[in-house]
């Protein structure tokens, strides 16, 4: 596949994965889909890893993915596209960042759980905290600690769902930055090998 190619087929799939990425962090903002919880919400939410660093983060080196795959800088076939293929190997660091952060933000989220409150002794619901770090068994799997949270409801196949989504995106997206990183550096090596009639394809 042609260097030229390849940036584009990465920075196109790059573009949604940011989209989806910024609409599970808002998501988790709102546990259980009600706008009463947002004062009970984990710190790994606040840290904004899906909105920044797999979201916004990752539009920069996906739109410059993207023109990496089209003409050449200065006109058509110029330096064999190798300004925009210099511009991509930088976003594309950036993007590897933006993404790690997301994944050891969302594994941490996974490991810690989510913030609810549950019955105490008293049978009260007073009892806010991450409970699923006192135990010994992970809750990951072992369904039946579920229902240890009482409030918000739902909120562990929530952060479950939501915190997943992110993980896997962020793994997507360190991969497809890190092959953008190699794809660009061998283009500005040794230019786009398309034709220059065929640039814009």
């Amino acid at each position: 596949m042609c260097t030229g190619k390849c940036s584009r087929f990465v920075g196109l799939a790059l573009l949604p994965m940011a989209f989806i990425a910024i609409i599970a962090n808002l998501l988790l903002m709102f546990p259980n889909g009600e706008t009463k919880w947002t004062d009970h919400i984990t710190l790994q939410v606040w840290l904004m890893a899906g909105l920044g660093g797999a979201g916004l983060f990752m539009l920069c080196p996906s739109c410059n993915a993207i023109r990496a795959g089209g003409k050449g800088c200065c006109g058509e076939g110029c330096c064999g596209n190798r300004c925009r293929m210099l511009r991509s190997t930088i976003s594309s660091i950036f993007g590897a960042l933006g993404s790690f952060y997301c994944v050891a933000v969302a594994g941490t989220a996974m490991s810690d759980g989510p913030l609810c409150n549950r019955n105490n002794e008293t049978g009260k619901l007073s009892d806010w905290g991450y409970h699923f770090k006192e135990m010994e068994n992970h809750y990951l799997f072992n369904q039946s600690l579920w229902d240890t949270c009482i409030q918000p409801p739902n909120i562990v196949l929530w952060h479950i769902v939501l915190f997943s989504m992110l993980l896997g995106l962020g793994i997507l997206e360190f991969v497809l930055c890190a092959i953008q990183l190699i794809n660009s550096l061998f283009g500005i090596m040794c230019g786009d090998c398309r034709k220059k009639g065929n640039n814009d394809a």
